[in-house]
Formats: C-alpha cells, sequence, structure tokens
C-alpha cells in the first residue's frame, strides 16, 4: 500500500487527495488552518468542494511531520510563488527517497524559475526524484470523479509509471512523459492566455477573437518550450492543448473568470477582491514574459496581459495595440 503526503488542502491538493485514496493509497494531508483539517478529518472539505464526501483513506494534520513521515510521494499543491519559503521549511521533514510531485502551474518571479526546478534547489533532490502532474484537471470536475487525463511527468520514466500506478482510477487516466520541461511550461502559460481570453470574453469580442487568441497563445507557449529545450509534440498533447482549451473555455477556470472580469470593466483591485482562489496566471504573466525575454522569443499576447494587468493599460488599447502588430506568416 502506498503512503502519500499531500501539502496543501485547497481546491487541486484536496481533488488529487481523492485520486489518490480511490486509486489504493493512503493519503496524509497538511493544512495550515486547524478548521479546514478538522473538516478533512470528518470526511469533507466545504470550503472548496460543499456537499462531497472524501474517501476514508484521507486524512489531515497541520503537522508537517506528521504529514512527511513515510510518504513515498510527497505532493506539494501551494501556490507556486510561496513554495520556495514553505518547502525550506519542510525539507527537513521529508521521508528519505521520496519523490516530490508539483501540481503546481506558475513561473517563479523573480528567478524566472520553473516549479521543479525550485524543488530541486530548495530541497537538495536529483531531478530523478521531481515529477509534475498536469493537464486538463478541474478540480471541481475531478471531484464530481467526472473521467478527465493527465499527465505525470518526470525525467526518470520508472518514476513517472510508479506515480502513474499510484494515481489511476475509474475516472482519472495519466499518462506519462519525460519532457518536464514543456509539460511544465505548458500548465504555466495557459494560465495567461485564458487570462487573455477571459478579458477578450468579458468586452464581448466573440468566439473569432477567443479561437484566435487560444491557437496564438499555444504557438506563444510552443516557442517558449523549443528554445529551452522541449519537445515540440508536448504542447499538442494534454499538457498543452489540452489544458489550454479546458482552461480557455470553462467558467469553472479561476483565470479565465479573472480576465472575464477585468474585461468587463472591474479594476484590478476589484476582480482580487471577488476572487475567492488563487489565479496563478496574475503574478506568473510576469515571470513568464521574463522568462521569454531571458530566452529572446516574442510572446504578443503575454506582453499584452501584462500590460493590462499589471501596468494598467486599458484592454481595448491593448486590443488595438495586439491586432496593429505587423502581419507575419502563420509559424511557431
Amino acid at each position: 500500500m502506498t503512503r502519500c503526503a499531500v501539502f496543501g488542502t485547497g481546491s487541486w491538493g484536496t481533488a488529487f487527495a481523492m485520486i489518490l485514496a480511490d486509486a489504493g493509497c493512503d493519503v496524509t494531508m497538511w493544512g495550515r488552518r486547524a478548521a479546514v483539517v478538522d473538516a478533512i478529518n470528518k470526511g469533507a472539505n466545504p470550503d472548496y468542494f460543499p456537499g462531497v464526501e472524501l474517501p476514508s483513506r484521507v486524512r489531515a494534520t497541520t503537522d508537517p511531520a506528521e504529514a512527511a513521515a513515510g510518504a513515498a510521494f510527497t505532493v506539494l499543491a501551494v501556490p507556486s510563488q510561496t513554495l520556495r519559503g514553505n518547502l525550506a521549511g519542510w525539507t527537513p521533514l521529508l521521508a528519505d527517497g521520496t519523490v516530490l510531485v508539483s501540481l503546481m502551474k506558475g513561473i517563479e518571479l523573480g528567478t524566472a524559475k520553473r516549479m521543479s526546478e525550485a524543488i530541486e534547489e530548495v530541497a537538495g533532490v536529483s531531478p530523478d526524484r521531481v515529477a509534475v502532474l498536469t493537464g486538463p484537471n478541474l478540480a471541481k470536475e475531478i471531484a464530481a470523479r467526472q473521467p478527465a487525463a493527465a499527465v505525470v511527468a518526470c525525467r526518470d520514466e520508472d518514476v513517472a509509471k510508479r506515480l502513474q500506478a499510484a494515481c489511476h482510477t475509474t475516472y482519472f487516466r495519466p499518462y506519462t512523459n519525460t519532457d518536464v520541461v514543456g509539460c511544465e511550461l505548458g500548465g504555466a502559460v495557459k494560465n495567461v492566455i485564458a487570462l487573455a481570453v477571459g478579458i477578450a470574453d468579458g468586452m464581448g469580442l466573440g468566439d473569432n477573437a477567443k479561437a484566435s487568441l487560444i491557437t496564438r497563445g499555444l504557438a506563444e507557449t510552443t516557442r517558449l518550450g523549443l528554445a529551452m529545450g522541449a519537445d515540440a509534440h508536448t504542447f499538442a498533447g494534454l499538457a498543452g492543448m489540452g489544458d489550454l482549451v479546458a482552461t480557455c473555455s470553462s467558467p469553472l477556470s479561476r483565470n479565465n473568470t479573472f480576465g472575464h472580469n477585468l474585461g468587463r470593466g472591474m479594476s484590478l483591485a476589484e476582480t482580487i477582491a471577488v476572487t475567492r482562489q488563487t489565479a496563478e496566471g496574475v503574478k506568473s504573466c510576469e515571470s513568464v514574459l521574463d522568462l521569454a525575454r531571458r530566452h529572446h522569443v516574442d510572446m504578443p499576447i503575454t506582453e499584452t496581459v501584462v500590460g493590462i494587468v499589471h501596468e494598467g493599460k486599458p484592454p481595448m488599447v491593448a486590443l488595438k495595440e495586439l491586432m496593429a502588430r505587423s502581419a507575419k506568416a502563420e509559424r511557431h
């Protein structure tokens, strides 16, 4: 029987804990708030999934050492910009040989590091002990046990296969991949493109505009991935197109909803005030643009989102500037 730890009791951490338990693992979640931990130990997490009963194999604690003890897989499900500080405190508590699994879809501000790179650096582990889970996985649908597929990426294929077996259920189908760079970029940049699509939707620009943003957003992501050594095929799969379509088209997407509110005229402060959960793209758009500039990659949609979200540029002005760019051949 596989023992797993999940650090984070938010929506995706809770949903993935359910997957692991349904696949036969024993799961201990760590949470900061005692009230949430108590609720989980009573079989629910009503803050995120009211009315959903958690599997009996899921329990929770506020003690990180208790959560980490003996875990074959240590799942990290905290906001990406808080990872470094949190993991520094957890690292001495980790079980020997545990595989660190990132559920986070962001790029670190300041360093422009992918989450797996930050994990390796802070925990002092080799890339073979770090895995990434990504794909079109809207947490509310997962918690309802609706069918979904995902990608488990690790440089060590055997480790990816072990994690695949640990989270394979009747409703959750994981595939393996060794292209960690491509899988992480797909997950991080799609949040930025979802903000753009949400803004366009909020402005009432129509489906042609949204389809164009999704398609050219994928081109941006692929350009950056190729510059960083990723496999172009990754972006045509679940970690790329799959996750992008789900996040850009669903009202369950935090980033899409955040963008929609901006597009219909709400200020950044107003939008933040009505957003209960973390919209990773809001902060990551800056670090994605930083990463692109470090690799000399042109990402106009990402640059437009940064202009709207962080520089106060009116969406209509940003749209006109984007549409006025010089015409090009359609290539990645």
